[in-house]
């Protein structure tokens, strides 16, 4: 037998567990080798150094047997470095050795070892903690693979339901856009002018606290319904290419009721009154309402807006205010700007406002990346 290394015997079916014994003294491998290679494949190593290398040796070690006291690294050291690597961490280490004192046990368990054998050995016994280790380390792997497992079903559901939630919420807009000649690219700003401003106060403002990552993905995914309403407009208000009557006006804000009403039915029929559909039906009921109370459909006022229909008002209106419609001439950016700006704490919520400033130029590039078709129908923007 080598005194350098002494690897795996081959023999017996591949699938027995794998023991490597680490040992400086060529008797001790041999009695080991003999006393497990009927139920085990067995490594056998005369050093730490080799004995690292045979541990991340594929098939990794079910278990490793390790003396302390031997020349270079001891087995302590071994050990130590076994437990730094995320390889090899999980392989249970019994200490097998003539240190017999207290403190050397203890020293082994500080090291991460699962077990501590001293010599002379009793084979019974060896063979009974081997086996033991082993079948802790199988069930070990077998949960761990069963949780890996379970963590993909998860990840692969809950892409499948966002997918859902996406092809839902697009299904419901597409809706609105039969009736009213605004673009799809108008609902593509206004998701991304809410989604920076939402990134922006989440750093900047006291709001922080109510949008973390998730919350603001569906926010996002809920702009396109705000005007979903506009489906149960007649066509002669709705498509009008003129200034509103008043009555006709009055008929007109009954779209942010009827959107509301659409997306709570929709919300009943999937039976989740808290589901992804919540910050929808807020954004279309509430979208007109203004910081001073003056707006619809509830007339409320300040923090009783709910913050998602504060954030699509300044998107809404801006994305109005710089398009062109037949009615009216596009703004520059900087007149709609300014428009938001003078509208600080009466139309709009004051911190919005202030994140609105910080991002004026990001909300200038949107507009240019994703600029309208030419108008060739009858568009309408209710701001």
């Amino acid at each position: 037998m080598s005194t350098a290394c002494i690897a795996a015997d081959g023999s017996g079916p591949e699938a027995r567990p794998t023991v490597l014994v680490v040992d400086d003294t060529a008797e001790n491998l041999q009695l080991m080798h003999g006393l497990l290679r009927e139920q085990y494949r067995v490594r056998l190593a005369t050093d730490g150094e080799i004995a690292l290398k045979l541990a991340e040796t594929e098939p990794l070690p079910d278990l490793i047997l390790l003396d302390i006291m031997m020349p270079g690294l001891s087995g302590y050291e071994v050990c130590l470095r076994l437990k730094r690597q995320p390889l090899t961490r999980a392989i249970p280490v019994i200490f097998l050795t003539a240190l017999d004192q207290e403190i050397d046990q203890e020293e082994g368990f500080r090291c991460g070892c699962v077990d501590y054998i001293t010599k002379p050995i009793a084979p019974p016994l060896v063979m009974a903690r081997v086996a033991t280790q082993i079948a802790l380390k199988q069930a070990r792997d077998q949960l761990s693979d069963s949780n890996a497992r379970l963590q993909q079903e998860v990840e692969r559901r809950t892409l499948e339901v966002q997918r859902v939630q996406e092809v839902t919420i697009m299904a419901m807009a597409s809706l609105a856009e039969t009736r009213d000649n605004e673009t799809g690219l108008h609902l593509r700003r206004t998701q991304q002018y809410v989604r920076e401003l939402a990134e922006d106060l989440r750093c900047h403002s006291p709001y922080a606290d109510q949008l973390d990552s998730s919350i603001i993905d569906l926010l996002t995914k809920s702009t396109p319904l705000h005007d979903i309403g506009k489906v149960g407009i007649p066509d002669g208000i709705l498509l009008k290419p003129g200034k509103l009557t008043e009555d006709e006006f009055e008929v007109m804000k009954t779209h942010s009721l009827i959107g509301s009403r659409i997306i709570a039915s929709a919300e009943e029929w999937l039976g989740t009154p808290s589901s992804f559909l919540r910050f929808a039906r807020e954004i279309a009921h509430h979208h007109h309402e203004n910081w001073d109370g003056s707006g619809y459909p509830d007339g409320l006022a300040g923090e009783a807006i709910p913050l998602s229909a504060r954030l699509m008002a300044v998107a809404d209106v801006y994305d109005a205010l710089i398009c062109r419609r037949v009615y009216k001439k596009p703004f520059s950016h900087a007149d709609a700007q300014r428009f938001i700006r003078e509208g600080s704490g009466q139309k709009f919520d004051p911190l919005l406002v202030q994140a609105f400033e910080r991002l004026a130029p990001r909300f200038a590039e949107i507009a240019e990346a994703l600029r309208d078709r030419p108008v060739t129908g009858l568009d309408r923007v209710v701001i």
